[in-house]
């Protein structure tokens, strides 16, 4: 007997492991491959240690040994073979420490293993950089399989390694972040200002207190500035793309490429002085030859010439003739220079990438149409911002709608009027009519009165007229109306209820459910790249003197204003249905719409639906009742700190659901999603191809804002197919992943259907903002 167990256990400890390991851009890795190791860790075979029960500890391996062949790859992926003697005593590795002991760092996609005597396959998702092991407390890192597990339900091997990630990416809350650290924090916004610069670029600090609410952002740990102890230092213009944000939060290479192209393009309208923050990374040479380009091309931008425009064509020829600038013939030598092939393009030696808009999609087949009433009705409906308009409650035959920006905008008002920024705050009466369409029937225009805000506004109302200065005036009247609600879109429908109150639900899931977490696997997804893009966000567009004050016309008090409305904030009412039943009474998903032809609400219930039903199938997965949601130590936590820490200012409204039953986590993580994917669709990446018509620094900066990176993942889809073992969970999402198909495809049909007048509108623009597939910057859901 004892001879049949020393044979069997001889074979297994002769067996061949074989497996890949993928990494991205590194095609030298084999170089440093010497100075890193490996050891499993078996989810099922227990040993005593200082620190109680844990999983076994297989022997460190140095990678060098198991790597073999790199696999050739079309894309940035490197694939190495892997093949090693397994050891019997792991039993079912659930984890593996990696310990980079050189002084370079990597990045690791995934791991995956095949053969394992009695298991077969187990696939790692890593998705992470791997520093050298001076950067960790514990000198490794930490990567588990792609099982999910309920607290509650991990095995003993892994539990501690669970617990012990968690406490490694909460942090001790002190000290300075770096490039490395992977800690994730919570602090008020009180990084917008420059008070050592001068009043001019001081900000009331966001957050923290009840007179100016706001969500968390993510904690950087800067020193205090030195004119005023309350206000967190600002970083250089040329360390802009380093502002801190958890490592792997950071953009991609590739979405830093498009960071850098589209930066470019930006910088060359206007922001000059901040050229090198988008190029610190190209040679000396190349950033002399581009700012000698951008020179000559802001000389052109900023002349009397170009700032004012003697006819609608010479507004038409940003797009379609382009700024004229020198052809510079040794910009073809540098460019070559650049490895970004969509820089390279940029910098044609003719420049014309530099000095040319796309063409926006509201004039390609019509130049006039944006100037009609039914256009301006349709974009209420399917347009940029079409979460505002609601149906005026004083009227009881539901035909009169409303566009208000008076109450939000009138407390700013006099102060906006002060700087070099003047407007009205708008109220606009639509007219629901027999074909669907809404039609503006009146416009009023508010001023504060000069005896002050008690004594009410000065307001004078316009209504339509097509000739003469009547016609001139009323077409006035709709372009302030349209600034009023620009600028709205973007500090309160775009930037607070689809970044910064995402933001603080980021934080939380990192720092409260571990990656084995069901409920971190559902929502991780869905907040790529979000906290990078609030960090640059916070350094160069709401920032005190930052692009957002340059161009949208609140100035100085846009972030107050958006702050303000932040008092108004439910996280409940984000949800599609119960914001539609707010605005307009609405009856597929439980509403019936008022506006049938309102192609924003139609689309966005389907989607609504197909998330919550995939979320339903999802949950019901992992928690088989109300009590095991509530027993989930871990979900439990996760929605207590957002609440009180990440949402703190709000902390005791009564809306908060109690997180006690499936239905209210069903719920809860539906509208997150919905908020972080769809809604956000619809009101950022219409910006350039609806508003994109326009002089001077808006136009780069909504075409950088509407971009969709080239690795963007679309809703229904993920980064790696196996981002979970379990089968159901997997089956769940091809279900959704159909849904969502069968959605594109209605959603094509009723853009050809022309008794739906608001899907193309005057301007023949159909509305795909909601495709759930990949596709033009128009139509996507991210």
């Amino acid at each position: 007997m004892e001879d049949v167990d020393r044979r069997k256990r001889v074979k297994i400890e002769d067996s061949k492991v074989k497996g890949s390991l993928v990494l991205i851009n590194s095609h030298s890795f084999s170089a440093i491959a010497d100075k890193v190791y490996l050891q499993f860790i078996s989810a099922d075979r227990c040993e005593s240690t200082v620190r109680g029960l844990s999983g076994k500890v297989g022997k460190e391996r140095n990678l060098k040994n198991l790597v073999g062949t790199l696999i050739p790859s079309t894309n940035s992926d490197s694939t190495f073979e892997l093949e090693f003697n397994w050891e019997d005593e792991i039993g079912v590795p659930g984890a593996f420490l990696i310990i980079n002991r050189h002084n370079k760092e990597f990045y690791l996609k995934t791991l995956t293993l095949t053969q394992i005597p009695d298991v077969g396959r187990v696939h790692f998702v890593c998705n992470s950089w791997v520093y050298p092991e001076e950067h960790y407390t514990n000198r490794y890192r930490v990567f588990f399989s792609n099982q999910t597990y309920l607290p509650g339900e991990t095995p003993e091997g892994l539990r501690h390694y669970r617990d012990e990630e968690l406490v490694e990416l909460r942090g001790t809350g002190s000290g300075k972040r770096e490039e490395w650290d992977r800690v994730y924090d919570y602090d008020v916004y009180n990084d917008l200002s420059e008070p050592d610069k001068g009043s001019e670029l001081v900000r009331p600090i966001f957050g923290g207190s009840i007179d100016r609410p706001y969500p968390r952002r993510c904690r950087t740990g800067r020193p205090s500035s030195n004119s005023d102890p309350s206000m967190e230092s600002r970083i250089g213009i040329l360390q802009s793309l380093k502002i801190y944000v958890p490592r792997d939060e950071r953009f991609s290479e590739l979405k830093m490429e498009d960071v850098y192209a589209y930066g470019i393009k930006l910088v060359s309208q206007g922001l000059l002085p901040g050229f090198k923050s988008v190029m610190d990374k190209i040679s000396d040479e190349i950033v002399g030859t581009l700012e000698h380009i951008l020179h000559h091309k802001f000389e052109s931008i900023s002349s009397n010439k170009f700032n004012e425009f003697s006819s609608f064509k010479e507004v038409l020829n940003l797009y379609e003739g382009g700024l004229a600038i020198p052809k510079l013939s040794f910009l073809e030598s540098v460019r070559e220079k650049i490895p970004s092939e969509f820089i390279r393009e940029l910098l044609r030696s003719d420049g014309e990438h530099l000095s040319k808009f796309p063409v926006p999609q509201v004039i390609k087949e019509d130049n006039d149409a944006w100037r009609t009433d039914e256009e301006f009705g349709r974009e209420l409906l399917a347009g940029i911002c079409p979460v505002v308009i609601q149906r005026l409650q004083a009227m009881k035959n539901n035909r009169l709608f409303i566009l208000d920006h008076h109450d939000p905008l009138m407390p700013y008002l006099r102060g906006i009027n002060e700087t070099p920024t003047k407007t009205y705050a708008t109220r606009t009466i639509l007219f629901l009519q027999n074909n669907g369409t809404l039609k503006p029937i009146a416009i009023e225009l508010s001023l504060p009165h000069p005896a002050g805000d008690a004594a009410g506004a000065i307001s004078t109302v316009h209504t339509p007229a097509s000739n003469g200065a009547k016609g001139t005036i009323w077409l006035l009247a709709k372009a302030y109306a349209n600034v009023n609600d620009s600028g709205y879109h973007q500090l309160v429908c775009h930037w607070l209820h689809t970044h910064a109150t995402i933001e603080p639900f980021i934080i939380a899931t990192n720092r409260q459910l571990s990656v084995l977490h069901p409920i971190h696997k559902l929502l991780h997804p869905h907040f790529r790249d979000t906290m990078n893009i609030n960090a640059l966000s916070r350094q160069t567009l709401i920032s005190a003197g930052g692009l957002l004050e340059k161009t949208v016309f609140p100035d100085k008090y846009s972030l107050a204003m958006s702050c303000n409305m932040y008092k108004k904030w439910d996280f409940t009412k984000q949800a599609l249905p119960a914001d539609l039943i707010d605005r307009t009474p609405t009856a597929p998903h439980g509403v019936r719409l008022l506006l049938e032809d309102y192609p924003f609400a139609v689309d966005g219930l389907e989607i609504w639906s197909a998330i919550r039903s995939w979320v339903k199938d999802y949950v019901f997965v992992y928690y088989k009742n109300d009590e095991e949601v509530q027993n989930d130590n871990e979900l439990i936590n996760w929605w207590e700190e957002v609440r009180t820490k990440g949402h703190g200012d709000l902390k005791n409204e009564p809306w908060w659901p109690k997180m006690h039953t499936r239905d209210e986590l069903i719920q809860s993580c539906t509208i997150i999603i919905w908020v972080a994917s769809a809604l956000h669709a619809a009101v950022n990446f219409g910006q350039y191809p609806y508003g994109g018509l326009q002089s001077i620094l808006g136009i780069s900066l909504i075409e950088v804002l509407s971009r969709h990176s080239a690795d963007e993942v679309y809703l229904g889809e993920r980064d790696t197919p196996e981002w979970t073992a379990d089968k159901q969970a997997l089956e769940a999402f091809d279900k959704f992943g159909a849904n969502l198909r069968d959605i594109e495809k209605n959603i094509e049909a009723m853009n050809l259907d022309e008794k739906l007048i608001n899907r193309t509108g005057p301007a023949q623009m159909p509305y795909t903002l909601l495709y759930p597939s990949s596709g033009m910057v128009l139509r996507v859901v991210v």
